[in-house]
């Protein structure tokens, strides 16, 4: 007979410890700025001047660079709590994460039986990136609450009828999810193709009819936005630009074409990416990697003299990098083209994800930090043992599903979206550890009765 404790206060206990891990990281370790402030400027001008954009110089200037999802739910906080108020956002945001673990852990508990299901909860709420986020204003925790909101909806659609309201879960999941972050199309990608295989098994067209409506219900949002950049900017942009840079702003493609040449980890990023065309930048921030030889040195210094004189990038200085990026690449193709990419992907999962946590970014500096260097080699370790119990995980229950194809597929359409990414952040691997934790818990299947 299982008593008691072994499920139910066990669960208690863990969602307790994960609460506290939260509350900790929330009171104690909160981070509001960058982006998070830019974010909060959007909401705070559609709260009281209802116009979509950032204040500059005593006026509001509209903006798509950023899609609308994240700034309405500030926009909802403030509204209740007080403009410019991101505490109770935080405490809301640990709730929400709160209810991210419990979504995986349900979905493992359905897959797998109960005993997976509390070692996943126990590896969900125990796991401090997921909880270091919430003491964070951005648009991650939401988003990761939306990708598992996305798989748990999927496998209740697959195991009941063809229509039913986990159709709505399906539906806000993916719609929001891709108003938060617009690479959620993946998700997307993923949970369509997965509905339309399982509807088809179920009742052929008739079945595919479900996919369908949530395709139809999930695009009115994107409608809406789309008309309104139309409007405002007479652009068709129904999500936001890769760059970030709103019509008519001048993109440095140059720069960041002899980035990708070089750039491999998260360093290089806040070094030299961010502080690019807006702060002086210096030749010392360049691992060696950046030049090929004694030329490509005294070009690139020649360059940042350029740019730091002018304080800003100019199209001269853009053409300077343009060459000397086209000259490394047709030196080195295969660095460019999969090195560098491979390296780059492997830094966004490895790393010891330490961005938000108040420890330095060269954490393998022992003797210039010993300590702190310890505490993130600890979060490295601790996030390379999700990794290989998800590994395990997968190997365990290899005879899969369409629900966890797609969950695997949706990791490996983010692994080939990294690849081409400029700068390499942590948080863009963090978005696939609802289905990192749910397969470490699968590390732990024994034969037992799956539960329904």
């Amino acid at each position: 007979m299982v008593k008691w404790w072994s499920r139910g206060g066990v669960a208690a206990v863990l969602l307790l410890a994960g609460a506290l891990l939260r509350a900790g990281f929330v009171r104690w370790h909160p981070w509001i700025a960058g982006d998070s402030l830019l974010y909060g400027d959007l909401a705070q001008n559609m709260l009281l001047h209802h116009i979509y954009g950032f204040t500059e110089l005593a006026r509001i200037r509209p903006t798509l660079i950023r899609l609308p999802g994240y700034p309405l739910f500030l926009a909802a906080c403030f509204a209740v709590f007080g403009v410019g108020n991101f505490v109770p956002v935080l405490w809301l945001q640990a709730l929400i994460d709160l209810g991210t673990c419990c979504l995986i852990a349900g979905l493992a508990a359905r897959l797998a039986g109960r005993r997976v299901g509390l070692w996943t909860l126990g590896l969900g709420m125990l796991c401090p990136f997921l909880a270091n986020y919430a003491a964070v204003p951005l648009a991650e925790t939401l988003t990761i609450f939306c990708v598992a909101l996305a798989f748990y909806s999927l496998e209740r659609w697959a195991a009941g009828m063809l229509w039913s309201w986990w159709l709505a879960g399906i539906a806000f999941a993916l719609a929001y999810g891709i108003l938060l972050r617009p690479d959620e199309a993946l998700v997307a990608m993923v949970v369509l193709p997965a509905m339309v295989w399982i509807g088809w098994r179920k009742g052929r067209l008739k079945g595919v009819r479900p996919a369908v409506a949530v395709v139809m219900v999930m695009s009115v949002p994107f409608l809406l936005w789309g008309v309104r950049n139309w409007r405002v900017f007479h652009v068709v942009q129904p999500l936001a630009p890769r760059y970030a840079n709103d019509p008519g702003e001048w993109n440095p493609d140059g720069f960041q074409r002899w980035y990708r040449t070089w750039a491999i980890d998260f360093k290089a990023t806040v070094d030299v990416y961010w502080n690019y065309d807006g702060s002086p930048v210096v030749i010392g921030d360049l691992p060696s990697r950046a030049f090929d030889d004694a030329g490509q040195l005294a070009e690139t210094k020649r360059l940042y003299a350029k740019y730091n004189d002018a304080g800003a990038s100019t199209k001269a200085v853009d053409d300077g990098f343009m060459k000397l990026a086209d000259e490394r690449i047709a030196v080195h193709p295969v660095r460019y083209y999969l090195e560098i990419p491979v390296l780059k992907v492997a830094d966004m999962w490895l790393r010891p994800r330490t961005e938000f946590m108040r420890l330095p970014l060269d954490w393998w500096r022992f003797r210039a930090h010993p300590w702190q260097s310890w505490e993130s080699l600890g979060l490295a370790l601790w996030n390379g043992a999700y990794l290989v119990l998800a590994g395990l995980g997968l190997w365990r229950w290899r005879r899969g599903g369409p629900v966890l194809f797609a969950m695997v597929g949706f990791v490996a359409l983010r692994c080939a979206l990294l690849w081409t990414l400029d700068n390499s952040e942590p948080r863009y691997t963090l978005e696939c550890f609802p289905v990192v934790i749910l397969l470490a818990g699968l590390a732990f299947y024994r034969t037992e009765r799956v539960v329904s």
